[in-house]
């Protein structure tokens, strides 16, 4: 689904002006078609990660399904589990070091995986900024039938994913989801809960899985608080 400016600046809750200054500086991303900028939503939900824009908590409310229940990050994330110590020298050897250590089918193109996440990086960096980054592509990594998953990557040396603010990468997220709608309620949440100071400051020493989970149900919890959704979180099989 695209955007325009105008959908971007009220879902943002920013003025036009400001998005058309955060495209010009290279913040947020977007395509020229018929004269006019389009933003696509996985692409924008990505960048909204950034350290300069202050996420509403109702951003991913539009992609969350009727009645409010929403996959919890703390599952996805145990799903795809923490892993430390990733080795690589550049982009290309990290991502598929990640690509072979993601848990998925037996019968997925792992291959195919990589050669599309390489593609999405040539069409723009997906670091977002202090380090981090998350690679995605705009056919999201899909797998029917599979669990939804979010799995973190800790570098043992920070690699060049050529980020905006020079900062070279240390933590990576890669999605896996079953379905497109699913893959943009993970990726909206997660970069809502990247603009939290004590989830950055332990991803930033790279603590430990437990830490780290720990962290992720802190934000969670208060993420629910603050959009009323008090109820049961559903979990990445339901």
């Amino acid at each position: 689904m695209h955007l325009n400016i105008r959908e971007v600046s009220k879902l943002l809750k920013v003025s036009e002006r400001k998005v058309n200054e955060w495209i010009k500086r290279g913040i947020l991303r977007a395509d020229r078609i018929n004269h006019q900028y389009q933003f696509h939503r996985s692409d924008l939900l990505e960048q909204t990660a950034s350290r300069e824009i202050d996420v509403p908590a109702e951003i991913f409310s539009a992609v969350e399904p009727a009645g409010g229940h929403a996959l919890s990050l703390v599952d996805t994330l145990r799903a795809g589990g923490v892993h430390h110590g990733l080795t690589g020298t550049d982009k290309s050897t990290v991502l598929r070091t990640m690509v072979d250590m993601l848990a998925l089918p037996s019968q997925a193109d792992r291959e195919s995986v990589w050669q599309l996440l390489l593609a999405r990086e040539a069409m723009g960096s997906t670091a977002i900024g202090g380090g981090v980054a998350i690679p995605h592509v705009r056919r999201p990594i899909l797998f029917s039938g599979s669990p939804a998953s979010i799995s973190l990557f800790f570098l043992e040396h920070p690699v060049d994913f050529g980020a905006a603010d020079g900062t070279p990468v240390y933590a990576i997220f890669l999605l896996v989801s079953p379905t497109a709608r699913m893959h943009l309620q993970l990726l909206s949440r997660l970069s809502f809960a990247l603009h939290d100071s004590g989830l950055k400051s332990a991803l930033a020493r790279r603590a430990s899985s437990d830490d780290i989970l720990a962290e992720f149900q802190r934000v969670e919890d208060a993420m629910r608080r603050r959009t009323g959704q008090e109820h049961k979180v559903d979990t990445p099989e339901s």
